[in-house]
């Protein structure tokens, strides 16, 4: 994946932010913070971007957002169940319009059998609708986040187009 594509998808998400005069907030885990980096690598990016949390751990994803102790035992971090309420909580807690989160296994370890690395589980929140998805991607750590933030940023644009 090119660093193009991703500053691509990342002036789309600002314009369609602007144009409908809404801000985003971001949810992250196996990113740390990729995605709300690159969202204020641009000048003008404050007028679209509330803020973006960091939650690493599952005391982060609690404390900061409201993910539920027993959806983490029942599910683990990486499953719809926690993204859906990383991203309503982020919503909640944020002054924006729409949240993405994010909760994956970039690897190179961490994964089972159950749950390979590569694997990633995605929230939105936006109006009324909470939407998530699954996604197993192929490469190295590095790799991995890259087309996780390209698809969170996708998952935006397509919220806000619609």
């Amino acid at each position: 994946m090119s660093e193009q594509a991703l500053t691509d998808i990342a002036k789309q998400v600002m314009a369609a932010l602007k144009q409908k005069g809404e801000r985003l907030a971001t949810v992250e885990s196996c990113t740390g913070g990729g995605i709300a980096k690159l969202m204020t690598d641009f000048s003008g990016s404050s007028a679209v971007f509330e803020c973006g949390f960091v939650t690493y751990s599952n005391a982060s994803k609690q404390q900061m957002v409201g993910v539920n102790p027993i959806t983490l035992d029942q599910y683990g971090a990486v499953s719809e169940q926690v993204a859906a309420q990383m991203a309503a909580g982020g919503l909640k807690r944020a002054n924006a319009d729409i949240t993405v989160s994010v909760t994956g296994i970039a690897g190179p370890g961490g994964g089972t059998d159950y749950k390979r690395v590569g694997t990633v589980c995605f929230g939105w929140a936006y109006n009324t609708a909470l939407l998530t998805e699954t996604c197993h991607f192929l490469g190295d750590r590095r790799s991995v986040r890259e087309q996780t933030i390209q698809h969170a940023l996708q998952g935006v644009l397509k919220q806000l187009v619609v």
